[in-house]
């Protein structure tokens, strides 16, 4: 009887997990090392409504990934990343936002022995209320001490677990005597499958501004590298017409039997430049003027419409 529950329940399972590839096309993959049943329910909380979190052996999730190939031959990219302590975040939603609720949940862990340390692990600086009997301790871990008042205190921050290593027993023991817990544990997410795609979660940090900042510094790169070898093209043709109109200025200028409009100019100017600088500050008149006439005329405007308004009679008439 138990033999056909479980077999029950593992059919369910793979249903479940078609089904979930079916509905949300975004996948997070996350690993959930070191998290707690009470942790992960504050997980599956806070993202209800907006992701489906699914965990499950590996031996069992493989097997309804591979069953799921025939339809759908992308999961054999999601079917590598089936390594270790992992499980699956379903959603449709803002996969920014999905992915800083989980990374948000983090609950913080003392030090055990054994246990690889994510991070490295320094003891700061500062009294420790300890005996001095205590000293020999602080001693054997290199740990730099002094008495002071009575007590042990550590003379400078010491680094006492470099991160990769795994924690020894009087480094455990000597961060939990000082009530420090320096882990903090929560799901990671080690990839994203998205419609047959996967990517890392970096991805979801580059914004429009960037996007347009590249675009705009390859249009940059395709002009110049057109204007060099004089190739057109559509980035470069504006440069190309100024630059040519700019030579056949240039040519106009030394010419004297041959000019037009736009080169006699400039000869007036070269010829006398006392032109040129009354010709700026009547330009700038001319576009500070411009607005200062449209301000005259929206006060007439107003002036009108109080009239208008008024037509003569008191308020109580």
């Amino acid at each position: 009887m138990a033999g056909g529950d479980a077999r029950t329940k593992k059919e369910a399972y793979f249903v479940k997990l078609a089904q979930l590839i079916q509905n949300y096309p975004t996948v997070f993959v996350v690993t959930v090392d070191n998290v707690g049943s009470n942790q992960m329910h504050q997980i599956r909380a806070s993202l209800r409504g907006q992701a489906v979190v699914l965990m499950g052996k590996n031996t069992m999730v493989r097997r309804a990934l591979r069953n799921s190939l025939a339809e759908n031959p992308n999961l054999e990219k999601l079917l590598a990343l089936v390594r270790g302590n992992v499980g699956f975040v379903f959603t449709n939603g803002d996969l920014k936002e999905i992915r800083d609720k989980l990374l948000s949940n983090r609950v913080r862990a003392p030090a055990k022995a054994g246990a690889v340390a994510p991070i490295n692990v320094t003891i700061p600086a500062g009294n420790t209320g300890f005996e001095p009997g205590k000293t020999s301790f602080f001693q054997a871990l290199g740990v730099p001490t002094k008495i002071a008042r009575g007590t042990i205190e550590i003379v400078s921050d010491v680094e006492i677990i470099k991160a990769g290593n795994k924690v020894g027993t009087s480094e455990a023991t000597l961060l939990n005597m000082l009530n420090i817990s320096p882990f903090s544990y929560g799901m990671n997410i080690s990839a994203v499958y998205d419609n047959g795609t996967v990517f890392d979660t970096s991805i979801l940090d580059i914004t429009d501004d960037m996007l347009i900042g590249h675009v705009l510094s390859g249009i940059a790169t395709v002009t110049a590298i057109s204007l060099a070898i004089g190739f057109p093209t559509v980035a470069a043709v504006p440069h190309i017409l100024i630059n040519g109109y700019k030579k056949l200025l240039s040519v106009g200028i030394t010419l004297e039997n041959y000019s037009f409009e736009a080169v006699d100019k400039i000869k007036e100017i070269l010829a006398d430049p006392s032109k040129f600088a009354a010709a700026a500050p009547a330009a700038a008149a001319a576009g500070a003027a411009a607005p200062a006439a449209a301000a005259k005329e929206e006060k007439v405007e107003e002036k009108e419409e109080e009239s208008d308004d008024d037509m003569g009679f008191g308020l109580f008439d």
